[in-house]
């Protein structure tokens, strides 16, 4: 199974030099490098986004395999659609998915299922691809997409990864896809964006996901960052860091309807 991009032309350049120069304008090469456990960025437009997602991976070490968890933006495939085999396509050329790691983590979790429906026309996970590919050319990823669940779900899954990493015995990079609040005011996004990001920065899943439900933080990958973070302290993590935060308003200069955009690393 070969994917296609589905947002190449749209969300970053679909021309691989054009792409290079985008994403090497998001970077910092002088930035310090660490070996997270899990690194939480935007999938929005690289216009939008892109300086949030840039300073972020410019912090990571990035390993020879990265497990992508994102949001289900379309309704397409299960709920807990993991593609365990196969390639993406993408303008810097094939990335190979990580069958053996795939295998190990559909042997711990009995809710995620095999389906690569849900992940064709899915951009959340695909924009991570380009600066992970960039930074590691070889890299190879375990792409999830996440429907909304149940917090026991959500810590079925993590618990899952936590123990496929263990015992796939290598380092690996969890990357969670989220974008913050959606189309409310400059204001408005900063509270209640700051709200969940307490919330990460206590590594406290069950308070994120409580948190956003309570304040109707409309944060498309809480759920993707509820994994992650489940995930991440059952393998030891000690802190998270917020490494920036902006908003859509900061590209556009319009601070009424704004779209929130976080970047964290979780070690």
């Amino acid at each position: 199974m070969v994917r296609h991009p589905a947002v190449a032309g749209q969300f970053y350049p679909a021309d691989p030099l054009a792409l290079r120069r985008m994403v090497e304008s998001y970077l910092d090469p002088q930035a310090p490098k660490t070996q997270a456990r899990m690194a939480i960025c935007p999938h929005a437009g690289y216009i939008y986004s892109g300086p949030v997602a840039g300073a972020v991976y410019s912090r990571l070490l990035i390993p020879e395999e990265v497990i992508i968890l994102g949001p289900n933006h379309h309704g397409l495939g299960e709920p807990a659609a993991i593609m365990p085999a196969g390639a993406w396509e993408m303008p810097f050329g094939p990335v190979e998915i990580s069958a053996p790691l795939a295998e190990l983590i559909l042997d711990e979790s009995q809710i995620l299922s095999e389906d690569h429906q849900a992940h064709l026309y899915e951009h959340s996970l695909e924009v991570q691809v380009p600066f992970l590919q960039y930074l590691r050319p070889e890299v190879k990823i375990v792409p999830i997409c996440l429907s909304w669940l149940r917090y026991n779900e959500c810590e079925e899954i993590g618990l899952a990864l936590a123990r496929a990493i263990r015992a796939w015995g290598r380092p690996t990079l969890i990357v969670s896809s989220t974008d913050m609040t959606h189309y409310e005011s400059q204001e408005m996004a900063k509270v209640k964006d700051s709200l969940a990001l307490e919330r990460i920065l206590a590594l406290d899943p069950r308070g994120l996901l409580e948190t956003v439900a309570t304040n109707r933080i409309s944060m498309c990958g809480v759920i993707p960052t509820t994994v992650g973070l489940i995930a991440a302290r059952a393998l030891g993590a000690q802190k998270a860091e917020l490494v920036r935060y902006a908003t859509s308003g900061d590209i556009t200069g319009d601070y009424s309807q704004v779209v929130g955009y976080a970047g964290l690393i979780v070690e």
